[in-house]
């Protein structure tokens, strides 16, 4: 095996192992605690760029007219939405505080939109990134409305408002996914010659993935590293992220496979917003729910690692 094609098939772990060691190479420097601020002051405007970019190049390949609505969203929307509505009914019946704990960690796992990214990585795996697109904005939606429902009721001391929870959960999130769509349609609508030349690269939003992803899995490390969650706990939330992430990709998959597009439903059911996760765990749950959502990173990001070494291993032997 060339070098060059070890890359290529092992770019995911890499990337990831990359993000990891950059955290701890970092910490071991022992830095001065303005510089440690300054830099995740700097990853807080670089990931949100970074996504930006490769979605408005990953959406310049896309039609209008190919986001289209398909039975498969309507199927994940309503599974997602009956799961996290089941946990929380759970949360309700136990006085466990580790159980309540892991309950809520689960449900966030189930009620959290799929992720900006997943676009990038649907159309490197061949799926059909206009229905993941368009149920993209459809479980962002539901996603807002959702929490905005559950958290009075798993966290009835956070005070907040049905509709101050559901502003602050879409002002985080449509931004970063609608500009980019409507900037992608612009180019296309007044400049062709811009947009040859925006996807004259193919791999290019995923290459910007790649270096948005170690950024990621450096955060994730850092919350994981920092977490106050005791070992019990967290090997709850542990198990209960895993099981999410293989519960909602084989039902994606499974769903999609009756409308002929399995990848795409299994990513946009399985890929999750988990800087997002993060994000709501800490600010409407117990803090210690965020935790979830770094556990998810590592396991949604090990199965696209998975699915797109297969893919080249099966390009390399046809």
């Amino acid at each position: 095996m060339n070098f060059r094609r070890f890359i290529r098939d092992w770019s995911l772990p890499l990337s990831m192992m990359t993000g990891a060691s950059a955290y701890f190479l970092g910490r071991s420097l022992e830095l001065p605690t303005a510089v440690r601020e300054a830099v995740l002051e700097g990853i807080g405007y670089v990931q949100p760029t970074l996504i930006f970019l490769m979605l408005t190049l990953t959406f310049c390949r896309i039609r209008l007219k190919d986001m289209r609505l398909r039975g498969w969203q309507w199927w994940l929307l309503a599974f997602q939405a009956s799961v996290a509505a089941l946990l929380c009914l759970f949360h309700q019946t136990t006085e466990d505080l580790p159980t309540r704990v892991c309950l809520q960690s689960t449900m966030l796992c189930f009620l959290c939109p799929t992720a900006t990214a997943a676009a990038v990585v649907t159309a490197k795996l061949g799926g059909n990134v206009g229905s993941l697109t368009a149920y993209t904005l459809l479980i962002n939606l539901t996603s807002a409305v959702l929490i905005s429902a559950f958290v009075p009721l798993v966290n009835p001391t956070g005070g907040l408002s049905f509709w101050l929870s559901f502003w602050m959960i879409i002002r985080k999130v449509f931004p970063l996914l609608i500009f980019p769509l409507f900037l992608a349609l612009i180019i296309r609508r007044i400049s062709p010659t811009l947009l040859r030349r925006l996807t004259s690269i193919p791999d290019l939003p995923f290459y910007l993935w790649l270096v948005s992803l170690s950024l990621a899995i450096a955060v994730t490390t850092r919350i994981l590293v920092h977490t106050e969650a005791s070992l019990p706990v967290c090997l709850l939330i542990l198990v209960g992220s895993l099981v999410a992430c293989i519960a909602q990709f084989a039902t994606g998959r499974l769903v999609g496979r009756h409308y002929d597009e399995s990848v795409t439903a299994g990513q946009a059911c399985g890929q999750k917003n988990t800087v997002l996760a993060i994000w709501v765990g800490y600010t409407f749950l117990d803090p210690l729910t965020s935790v979830a959502g770094g556990f998810y990173t590592i396991w949604h990001n090990l199965f696209n690692a998975w699915q797109l070494y297969r893919l080249n291993t099966r390009n390399h032997t046809s």
